[in-house]
């Protein structure tokens, strides 16, 4: 989080952020500028490249191309650690929303920092673009999948089907998003273990987001009980259970099936609602423990398979 977001950037804080921020930039930018006046007055000092001008560079080309940059990183600065981070939290705009608008204006204005240091270098665009075009179809071929992922990353960008914070399911494994880059998005497993994932997988297979739309899900515990047992009662064991839980939420209030008979049991689903969408694993084996505990003291058998197998002597 930056320092200027929320109550970290207040009167207090103000100072420390300019000495730490601000005031490197404008140290630099001076540098920059009192280098290039020199260039202006020394044009034949400050100057590289070959007797025959051929290839000729003046140092204030160069300066001006740093600059440019530099400018273009100070406009990023600006644009979304104050201006935006201000009508964020004006509007309570979510951390995936803010990332996205953070990502591309990024984009955006680096493209155009680009094209512009390449013109202040003296270097003309429309041989660049002519020259470049043979040379991007055969990188092209080549880099089929890494244009592939970059392309996708601008999809997840501007769709938003996966954002920053969501919890996702893919290839069996689930995890929370950290980071989606150009190329590709870091997701941190439950068991802690950051995984670099081509934004390609995210868009072209088979992707479950448990909190695309809502921070809630629906779970349910299965259990088997014994023939015999009342299952008015069982029911209200089970609920009693959901309801002692802090992260099963009781708005939708959990409720109870009878799934199925099955061989050896009743089966049972206790259907609940959580936000805890990471750890939903946790709650779970918290509920089943204490599922356990309160059909012992009421006396619920939970079955096993068993099987009656009968001998028959035949007679000589």
């Amino acid at each position: 989080q930056s320092d200027l977001e929320g109550e970290a950037f207040d009167k207090q804080s103000a100072p420390l952020i300019t000495k730490r921020i601000v005031r490197p930039k404008i140290y630099t930018l001076v540098l920059l500028l009192i280098v290039y006046n020199f260039d202006a007055l020394n044009p034949d000092l400050f100057s590289i490249g070959s007797k025959d001008g051929e290839i000729m560079f003046r140092i204030s080309n160069i300066v001006s191309a740093i600059l440019i940059f530099f400018i273009a990183r100070l406009v990023i600065w600006v644009s979304t650690e104050i201006a935006l981070a201000s009508y964020y939290r004006r509007k309570n705009v979510d951390a995936g929303s803010r990332y996205a608008v953070n990502q591309l204006l990024k984009y955006f204005i680096f493209t155009i920092a680009l094209l512009s240091a390449i013109e202040s270098l003296g270097i003309n665009l429309t041989l660049i673009w002519g020259g470049a075009a043979a040379l991007l179809v055969g990188i092209g071929l080549g880099l089929q999948q890494t244009f592939n992922d970059l392309t996708c990353g601008f999809i997840l960008l501007f769709e938003r089907t996966v954002e920053i914070d969501d919890v996702v399911e893919f290839d069996g494994m689930i995890g929370t998003v950290k980071k989606i880059g150009v190329r590709t998005s870091l997701i941190e497993t439950r068991d802690n273990i950051t995984v670099i994932v081509p934004n390609s997988k995210l868009v072209g297979e088979y992707v479950i987001n448990w909190s695309h739309y809502r921070e809630r899900s629906r779970f349910r515990v299965l259990v088997g009980v014994a023939y015999g047992t009342d299952v008015e009662v069982v029911r209200k064991v089970l609920l009693q259970a959901a309801d002692s839980h802090t992260q099963i939420m009781q708005r939708p209030q959990p409720f109870v099936q009878f799934a199925d008979f099955g061989d050896s049991s009743l089966n049972f689903e206790l259907h609940f609602w959580s936000r805890e969408l990471m750890r939903i694993e946790n709650v779970k084996s918290d509920l089943r423990f204490e599922i356990y505990r309160l059909f012992t003291e009421n006396n619920i058998e939970i079955p096993f398979p068993q099987r009656d197998v009968w001998l028959r002597k035949e007679g000589n």
